[in-house]
């Protein structure tokens, strides 16, 4: 019985920590570049590339109704300026069919942002992390320095190798931090109590919000039609007349408020993903923040809190579909936005958060948490790096026609998990030493006898 529990103990740390997203992507890399169409394999089993392809574009409702007379993928190839041909497209006019991808894309991963957003929230909570001006300011500083320098680059790139009309709409893709995946890579490089994660943690937290309203504001599906918004207002005023009540249930606030929500964004062209986010801060919640992570979150029964025990577990699968419907480039598809989203993420971050940290202590007097140096900065910079899940969430939302210069995208975003083992080649170098929690607790003690 013990080790059925331990089992299942493991299963769900991996499903935690994201293993269904990365178990979806490496699906998709390997039937979108033919791996399970090899001779070896029998021929009932096999699945060509072409059936990536079809699978993630079919159309739910002509599917479930017998009409198979859907849209002709292969009719639509068209060349690109990056070379190629295009596999299938998207109308930019925002609206379309019931495929696999819109269902992942605009539905689940609504509930994905809705998530991270009840994060950002409660952070400003008090006791969060964006609550106290004067220990948040460096670090969101340094957030700031996150997303202007892999803008920077990325746009530098684009003027210099000429592709500014080609790739100039993906600027965004490097402004992005996984807060999952960096959060791990941080606790093996700097220990779990050391006080880089909590700065990690923060500037992930405030990289989400900047990455909300990017996502907003400069990727509608098609011209914004500002009615809409009336809609949205009323299902937040909705929502509070709802918790004034002191209705409990997380259901009632996604069925009532969060539909309409979510529906006046899909009519008013921004994505549909972020529906949900508006109503998040009118769900009863807890007046306090214990922080991102933390465990004694799991005890809180706040209909906020239930909301996130409930959906946490479906959103990992999700994204696992997520992984699947969108991870499916051709290995041969790297090309110039592969390198130009790399040097975004991987000199860009570091560079912009260190900088920006740097203005902060000795251009505006601001202080660094306790316990840590430049050496720590650096690194974690690069930890920030790691863009994956919404880097390649907004590689979509900034080319909605799919081809060579998305996917070549998009390969940037997935090959941003190399900012892992260079953070932890940075660490080593500079004698980075995983801290303990009595040491954490130590520069805790510190920093408030400064204070």
């Amino acid at each position: 019985m013990t080790g059925h529990t331990q089992q299942r103990g493991i299963i769900r740390t991996l499903i935690d920590n994201s293993f269904l997203l990365i178990a979806g992507t490496l699906l998709a890399l390997l039937w979108a570049n033919g791996a399970f169409n090899l001779g070896g394999i029998p021929e009932s089993l096999r699945l060509s590339p072409e059936s990536y392809v079809e699978f993630i574009e079919f159309d739910l409702i002509s599917g479930w109704s017998g009409d198979h007379g859907g849209t002709d993928h292969s009719a639509e190839a068209a060349p690109q300026q990056d070379g190629g041909e295009v596999n299938h497209s998207e109308d930019s006019g925002g609206h379309h069919g019931l495929s696999l991808h819109f269902l992942v894309n605009d539905i689940f991963m609504a509930l994905f942002f809705a998530i991270a957003a009840k994060e950002v929230w409660e952070s400003m909570l008090p006791g969060g992390a964006l609550s106290n001006p004067r220990k948040a300011a460096t670090p969101l500083l340094a957030t700031f320095g996150g997303i202007a320098g892999p803008v920077l680059v990325y746009l530098g790139g684009c003027v210099l190798t000429g592709q500014s009309d080609v790739f100039g709409d993906g600027w965004a893709v490097p402004c992005a931090t996984d807060i999952a995946f960096s959060y791990l890579v941080a606790k093996v490089i700097f220990g779990a109590g050391h006080p880089a994660i909590a700065f990690l943690l923060l500037l992930a937290i405030a990289d989400d919000a900047a990455g909300l309203i990017i996502l907003a504001l400069a990727y509608p599906q098609a011209p914004i039609e500002p009615i809409w918004f009336g809609l949205t207002v009323f299902a937040m005023v909705f929502a509070k007349i709802l918790s004034k009540a002191r209705v409990q249930s997380h259901w009632i606030y996604l069925i009532g408020p969060g539909v309409l929500s979510w529906f006046s964004f899909y009519e008013a062209n921004i994505h549909a993903a972020l529906g949900l986010v508006p109503i998040i801060p009118f769900l009863p919640h807890a007046h306090t923040d214990l922080g991102i992570f933390a465990k004694q979150e799991l005890h809180r029964d706040d209909t906020l809190n239930e909301f996130e025990h409930f959906w946490k577990l479906p959103v990992e699968f999700f994204l696992g579909f997520f992984g699947l419907a969108n991870a499916g480039v051709v290995f041969s598809s790297l090309g110039t936005g592969t390198w130009l989203v790399l040097a975004g993420l991987l000199l860009g971050k570091p560079l912009g958060i260190t900088l920006m940290t740097l203005l902060a202590e000795k251009g505006l007097k601001l202080e660094k948490p306790a316990g840590m140096d430049y050496r720590h900065v650096v690194t974690l910079g690069m930890v920030a790096g790691i863009g994956f899940t919404v880097a390649l969430f907004v590689s979509v939302a900034a080319f909605k026609v799919a081809g060579p210069v998305q996917d070549s995208v998009k390969m940037g975003a997935l090959l941003s998990f190399a900012a892992a083992p260079l953070a932890i080649i940075i660490g080593k170098a500079l004698r980075i030493q995983p801290a303990t929690l009595a040491d954490a607790a130590g520069s805790e003690i510190k920093d408030k006898s400064v204070s």
